[in-house]
């Protein structure tokens, strides 16, 4: 017994297993040891074998880590966000007032020097930030009449999807109401002055006007659903006509006073229609007669004009993408695609807004001769390194932009060919036209009407479903397309579409005006090929930021998932350029305000309407106000207050002073006529376009 205690003490924890199973065979072996256990043997023997199995679970192999998956990561990020919102917020209310001081708005500051209203003010909201709303639809939207589903939570998208959409979509013939669905414009101020929670579009402007005398007797929101052509919204909703008989009240009830008119986006190609509309002869046109705009209208005043279009609009027919998609294409590969989630997310973008005839209105207009060919555009020699521009920006009053500084910022070693709106490759975006094969228009209509549909899918997504294989590779074989062959393009690729919004909208020069084809409203929102009223004393101004890199053109790849229900091309977001070039993530990029290139947005100002034109005979005098971006300084500036981005610059203060100040009485010439920071007028001079 003595000699099985002094063992234990030798051989403890793990030594003691493997010397108590020795010990233990020769003393079963030994007959000399009495096999009767006492007490204290009996703790001894199970003191072993608890040490025993200490050991044998320490031997046990470890489990794996669990495998990361993408729902994790997921949540992480959502927790991460609300995380930072939740200190945000308690540091907003924890910090000092004095800490929390914004300037003082442009509204009190001009009412203390002694600006009132005196214009009525109309506001047109563009493309999106108009609210939706509900007046009847499917089984699915049971509880949700008059409840928005455009603009506001947006919580229906979560609730039911598909539904969702089903709703938001128009008729693919008509471009009307489908069977059994209504969705109408939210009315008054509150469509628009909030796109979401948080996220305001006009209500800065609108608080700002308030400061100076504006309710709603003297401001109205000429609300209209955006989704429609503009000839549509007269025919479904009398849009037009209520908008007519709104301005006729206000200049009536506010002591004959003209009407002062800030269009948004695409509201302002919606209120140019409107201007051709309001003295065409019914039952095409309003009715108002010659002299109706130089009766009721003061000025017009353009924020952010799409007045020729924008490129990325091409991009949202033509794949439902832009620069933000393919971004986070190149982050997360495969999530917006992925048949392990079933998400196809682009594709239902793309069946829903290829309903929407608004977006053709967005077009680019003018062809080769504004927007450039294969080997020349406008923008020649544009620099895009946007932050050394930013340091060389002129005087605000220096309207010579031809100044060194300036010239500085256009010095670029090659010429990008911004004329080559698509081109399926990086190389068929620079080669030279020659070394690159050649369109041919009448081949696209061949292709289209012998086509053999594939419908093995079952339900066709989009009308990419319905095009062969040999019509895909068709398009990617043609390389580098240019405005002159892209609507040949996308009446191929999207001939549902285009078939149906080209009857409300065109995209040319009109080679004389005086031509009656001309008096069809699907001119009349193309300032190229309409004539602006008689009304000499109005004023025009193009109100817009600049020193964004903006979308101008794209490179584009096919596909890696070709199969049913997917989408064959996408924006090829590996290819960028060198350090400061205008190539980044498959997006040329020009100057802008990250929505409407410079062009776009300044040049009937600068040119087709400057002075007395074809397009402009009464001589309206036009006016060009830029605002240079500038990103806030701190988070307590919110978007910023000198913001030159394309709905951001409803905030900006430099802005709202200068709406202020017209809607008050003031003239352009008193306001120091035109601002320019960009290569507008450059830009200009360089078009040849017969005035």
């Amino acid at each position: 017994m003595a000699s099985i205690l002094r063992f234990r003490k030798l051989c403890y924890v793990e030594q003691a297993v493997k010397c108590a199973s020795v010990g233990f065979e020769s003393f079963d072996q030994s007959p000399k040891i009495d096999q009767k256990l006492d007490k204290k043997e009996e703790e001894v023997i199970s003191a072993n074998n608890f040490a025993l199995e200490i050991i044998k679970k320490r031997k046990q192999p470890r489990k794996q880590p669990k495998e990361w998956r993408r729902l994790d990561s997921c949540c992480w990020m959502i927790g991460y966000l609300c995380s930072t919102w939740w200190l945000l917020l308690f540091l907003y209310h924890s910090l000092p007032v004095t800490l929390l001081q914004v300037p003082e708005s442009p509204g009190v500051r001009l009412k203390r020097e002694g600006l009132a209203a005196l214009h009525p003010v109309v506001l047109v909201p563009g493309i999106v930030t108009g609210g939706l709303e509900l007046w009847e639809g499917q089984p699915c939207a049971d509880g949700l009449f008059r409840k928005r589903l455009w603009g506001g939570s947006f919580t229906e998208i979560f609730k039911r999807p598909l539904c969702w959409l089903e709703h938001l979509s128009l008729h693919s013939e008509t471009g009307l109401d489908p069977p059994g669905i209504r969705v109408r414009a939210v009315p008054g101020l509150v469509a628009a002055d909030y796109f979401a929670p948080g996220y305001f579009v006009w209500a800065v402007l609108i608080e700002n006007l308030a400061k100076i005398g504006y309710e709603g007797k003297n401001l109205h929101m000429a609300a209209y659903d955006w989704r429609l052509s503009f000839q549509n919204t007269e025919i479904r909703d009398h849009a037009l006509s209520r908008l007519k008989s709104k301005i006729e009240l206000m200049y009536l009830t506010n002591g004959y006073k003209k009407v002062a008119v800030v269009p948004h986006s695409m509201g302002v190609i919606y209120f140019l229609h409107f201007l051709k509309w309001v003295e065409t002869p019914p039952p095409i046109g309003g009715g108002g007669g010659p002299g109706w705009c130089a009766k009721h209208i003061k000025a017009i005043m353009n924020i952010g004009p799409a007045f020729l279009g924008v490129p990325k609009a091409v991009s949202n027919i033509f794949s439902a993408e832009g620069k933000d998609i393919a971004y986070i294409r190149a982050m997360a590969p495969g999530l917006l695609d992925s048949k392990i989630l079933g998400l196809q997310t682009l594709e239902h973008v793309m069946r829903v807004s290829r309903t929407w005839d608004s977006i053709v209105s967005l077009v680019p207009k003018g062809g080769e001769t504004i927007w450039g060919n294969m080997d020349w555009s406008p923008e020649e020699r544009h620099a895009c390194d946007f932050s050394r521009k930013r340091h060389s920006q002129p005087s605000p009053i220096d309207n010579n932009v031809n100044n060194s500084d300036v010239k500085r910022g256009f010095r670029v070693k090659d010429p990008v060919q911004y004329g080559r709106i698509i081109s399926f490759g990086k190389t068929a975006s620079q080669l030279h036209s020659s070394q690159l094969p050649t369109i041919d228009s009448k081949e696209f209509l061949r292709t289209s009407a012998s086509q053999n549909l594939n419908f093995s899918c079952g339900e066709a997504w989009t009308e990419y479903d319905e095009m062969s294989r040999e019509g895909i590779q068709k398009v990617a074989a043609n390389k580098a397309y240019t405005t002159q062959t892209l609507l040949d393009l996308l009446r191929f690729v999207a001939p549902k579409m285009m078939l149906r919004a080209e009857a409300h909208f065109s995209h040319g020069i009109a080679d004389d005006l005086d031509n009656p084809k001309y008096n069809h409203y699907k001119y009349w929102s193309n300032p190229l090929e309409m004539k602006l009223p008689d009304a000499p004393d109005m004023e025009i101004y193009c109100l817009y930021g600049v020193g964004i890199p903006t979308e101008r053109s794209y490179v584009y790849k096919l596909s890696p998932t070709s199969g049913c229900k997917s989408i064959p091309y996408q924006i090829d977001s590996s290819v960028n350029g060198e350090d400061g070039s205008c190539l980044k993530g498959g997006v040329y990029f020009a100057d802008g305000d990250e929505s409407v290139p410079v062009l776009s947005a300044g040049f009937m100002c600068a040119k087709g309407w400057r002075g007395r034109t074809r397009f402009n005979p009464s001589g309206i005098a036009t006016y060009i106000r830029e605002y240079r971006h500038k990103p806030p300084s701190s988070l307590l500036e919110g978007r910023g207050i000198e913001s030159g981005a394309h709905v951001d610059i409803m905030g900006n203060v430099a802005l709202i002073e200068d709406i202020l100040r017209i809607a008050s009485g003031a003239t352009g010439k008193e306001i120091r006529g035109d601002r320019i920071y960009s290569d507008i007028l450059r830009m200009s001079e360089r078009i040849n376009l017969r005035l």
